[in-house]
């Protein structure tokens, strides 16, 4: 199909962007790979589009001073398989999305934006513990990656506000993570996607964070298996006991790739696989 008439503006900078998002309906556009789609269909039609494509600024990515990690909006996925520096729960999750022309085109930033209920990124940044730096003509704010997430297509983020990056701390001493996947063997999207990070001290779990995507209508952390997890001996029975706590409090999502008790039951398979492999590293 043919989007309805929109206009077209390429930022020249940051603060250009955010003042054409400042002036009424436009939505930012940069790899496309989620807005432009939508817009063909019809579900999305933006009296403007801004393109921050060319803003250098919101390339950069890589560990921080204080062994914590920080990636722009616009870093795309490419860009991060590319990178030695990137831990290997991250490298799990990327490695699965979309295909070449997707990994090479979408952003982090637009990913996190979008907010797809079956998009990996999201349950990635909730599990790392990463925060959103937002910035408008208003001024900045940051916002935990836990809790940002609303609904399907829905975020904290203003209309009139743009990600410029996340940025997290350093993992705790020991910690392994891992990303696992059970994915739509047509479109690539995760019917369920968990990301786990698990320290293990003096032979106890001292520290966990899991993350689901594709179950609910939007990715959420699940405190459940993390409380049953944490004080634990790591032991197979204690994880499997965790995992099942992996839907508690979550209304499953039902659709024509997995019905919702299908969907719940690979949830629980999902968790302890992750916190398996996560154990392991």
């Amino acid at each position: 199909m043919i989007p309805a008439a929109f206009s077209y503006r390429r930022a020249a900078s940051i603060d250009d962007a955010l003042s054409a998002l400042a002036s009424g309906d436009a939505k930012v556009i940069a790899g496309g790979q989620s807005l432009l789609p939508l817009m063909k269909l019809r579900l999305a039609h933006p009296g403007s589009l801004i393109d921050i494509g060319r803003l250098s600024e919101l390339r950069s990515h890589g560990p921080t001073a204080d062994g914590g990690y920080e990636v722009g909006a616009l870093v795309t996925y490419a860009d991060l398989l590319e990178s030695s520096d990137v831990p290997s729960i991250t490298r799990e999750c990327i490695i699965g999305i979309g295909d070449v022309q997707v990994r090479n085109r979408g952003t982090v930033g637009g990913s996190i934006s979008h907010a797809d209920p079956a998009s990996d990124l999201p349950a990635l940044t909730i599990a790392l513990d990463y925060t959103f730096v937002l910035r408008s003509a208003r001024g900045e704010r940051t916002v935990a990656a836990d809790g940002f997430f609303t609904g399907a297509f829905e975020t904290l983020m203003e209309p009139d506000e743009l990600l410029i990056k996340g940025v997290r701390g350093p993992l705790p001493a020991g910690a392994g993570g891992s990303y696992q996947r059970l994915e739509n063997p047509a479109s690539g999207y995760s019917i369920v996607g968990v990301a786990a990070v698990v320290a293990m001290d003096g032979g106890t779990v001292s520290h966990a964070r899991v993350a689901l995507t594709g179950v609910h209508e939007h990715a959420y952390r699940a405190p459940e298996v993390e409380a049953a997890l944490v004080g634990s001996d790591g032991s197979p029975a204690a994880v499997a006991a965790a995992a099942e706590h992996a839907t508690v409090g979550v209304e499953v999502n039902a659709d024509i790739h997995a019905d919702a008790a299908y969907r719940a039951a690979m949830a629980t398979v999902y968790t302890r696989r992750a916190i398996d492999a996560a154990l392991g590293r």
